[in-house]
């Protein structure tokens, strides 16, 4: 009796298994497109989210970006992972809906945080920054892997599908690091933005769920005590959003911005930005000049010229705009010409601390360096600045081709003061010295005796000029002061200042220089 071997043959031959039904391609480009733009939005507004406690400096902004490369490394190859496992179409939604609250929560956790980890140490920059990323950042750069791994049915277009979707996923980004510095920034406060965006990835999560499930009878997985435990969640965190600290009476493009009545004067009104303690304004006296270093600039000013004379003066960087109502108050018709980057602070300015712009004071919004250019050559009598970003001199507006745009500027016998606030060891103060010395003839520094010494930090006064300084009657003034300055010039000057570097637009770094450790 024989049996036919083609019989075993057709018997014996393996099925293949049916792959997962691929994504519509305009479903799967969304997909891509909106995660990886969520995670350039959240990169992108954590630097808001971060700046009040621990300030927006290099290392905030590379901790920022590492953490944000670091969540899409490990999210994605998480995302990898798990595609080749299970159906990635019982991911998908869940990821979402889990980013979705996560980002909600990502708000009360890192202002309750920042509260108790305030200040540049380098661990409270790392930890915070990681609050306020990875978690969300990561499971949103799982979703591309799971898209990608339901669009593979044909391998012979694995190439077009992973370049085609990759394409998407960088063009979200772009797209969103666009629209989000540009105009939302701009237009909304990071909560808005923040809650937003957890409800637009929250609701696309809950939307691609219902779809999947009649589709193919997949979705959000899991029995509805599970469903409901996250909706409970998710609403919690956006409930606590709403009463968490937050450090902002105003967002403006580029502040975290409050303004807190003097509890010792009614009419005293101190100006926070990013919580640091910026400028001080008396609302009756305009001639109350509350900092030490506000002091000395006003000293030297009433040093430069006889008293009442008219100045041209320039400011480079508004705060709370002291310094142009003393002058106008000291020397009636002083025109004054006030660089500001931040067009939100002038309106703050405006509505809380009594700043009238008019043919003596005049508010120009926009980077100082661009600014600087446009202006005539021997316009003004005196140049002050005063530009921060948190506690720090922008580094393009501390190197030496941007004091010889100021030297441009300056009237022969004008006068150059600088404001800079340094910590020990000081060698951000020596190398912006030794700047502005390699394009001024004459250069002195204001300083208390402690911050000279090394002991402690502090606000610093450069002074600088084409022509001789007004040291005796600048000396004379500093005796009269509450607190204890010292004038630093010639060979003191040169002997403290050593062979500090001079910063150029090629190599100027400050924040570096600023690190105390």
């Amino acid at each position: 009796m024989s049996s036919s071997s083609s019989d075993v043959v057709v018997d014996s031959a393996p099925t293949a298994p049916t792959p997962p039904r691929a994504l519509p391609n305009g479903l799967a480009a969304f997909l891509v497109f909106l995660s990886s733009g969520a995670v350039l939005v959240l990169e992108t507004v954590s630097l808001r989210l971060v700046g009040p406690y621990v300030g927006v400096t290099l290392q905030v902004t590379s901790s920022v970006i590492g953490m944000a490369l670091a969540a899409i490394a490990y999210g994605a190859w998480m995302g990898g992972f798990l595609a080749d496992r299970r159906d990635p179409r019982t991911l998908l939604a869940p990821a979402l809906v889990l980013a979705g609250i996560a980002t909600a929560v990502t708000l009360p956790v890192v202002r309750y945080a920042g509260e108790a980890l305030r200040g540049g140490a380098a661990s409270a920059v790392l930890l915070l920054t990681a609050l306020a990323v990875l978690v969300p950042a990561a499971l949103l750069a799982g979703v591309t892997p799971l898209v990608v791994k339901l669009q593979l049915a044909d391998l012979r277009r694995t190439g077009q599908v992973v370049g085609r979707l990759s394409g998407i996923g960088t063009l979200g980004g772009i797209t969103a690091t666009m629209v989000t510095g540009f105009v939302l920034v701009a237009a909304l406060p990071s909560t808005v933005i923040v809650l937003g965006l957890a409800a637009l990835l929250g609701a696309t999560g809950l939307a691609l769920g219902v779809y999947l499930r009649r589709r193919a009878g997949t979705g959000l997985p899991g029995p509805a005590r599970a469903k409901a435990a996250l909706a409970v969640l998710g609403l919690a965190g956006a409930g606590l959003a709403t009463v968490a600290p937050n450090p902002c009476d105003v967002e403006t493009a580029y502040h975290c911005a409050r303004v807190e009545v003097d509890p010792q004067w009614t009419q005293g009104r101190t100006l926070y930005l990013n919580s640091a303690e910026h400028s001080y304004v008396d609302l009756a006296d305009p001639t109350h000049l509350k900092y030490a270093y506000t002091q000395w600039m006003g000293l030297v000013a009433d040093a430069a010229a006889p008293k009442g004379q008219r100045l041209d003066a320039l400011h480079l960087g508004g705060g709370g705009f002291t310094m142009p109502r003393y002058l106008t108050a000291t020397r009636p018709g002083t025109a004054n010409l006030v660089f500001e980057i931040d067009g939100g602070l002038v309106e703050l300015d405006r509505r809380e601390l009594g700043v009238r712009t008019g043919p003596e004071l005049r508010a120009a919004v926009g980077d100082a360096r661009v600014l600087l250019d446009a202006e005539p050559t021997d316009s003004r009598d005196l140049i002050v600045g005063d530009a921060f970003g948190h506690l720090v001199v922008p580094w393009h507006l501390a190197t030496r081709e941007m004091a010889a745009e100021i030297r441009r500027v300056l009237r022969p016998d004008g006068i150059y003061v600088q404001n800079v606030i340094d910590l020990p060891p000081d060698r951000f103060i020596r190398a912006e010295l030794a700047t502005v010395a390699a394009e001024f003839r004459h250069v002195a520094l204001v300083a208390p005796p402690g911050a000279i010494a090394g002991r402690y930090g502090s606000n610093f006064l450069i002074v600088g000029s084409d022509a001789p300084l007004p040291l005796a009657r600048i000396q004379v003034g500093l005796r009269t002061l509450p607190e204890q300055a010292s004038l630093l010039h010639d060979d003191e000057l040169t002997a403290y200042v050593g062979d500090a570097l001079v910063l150029t637009d090629d190599y100027a770094p400050v924040d570096q220089l600023l690190a105390t450790a």
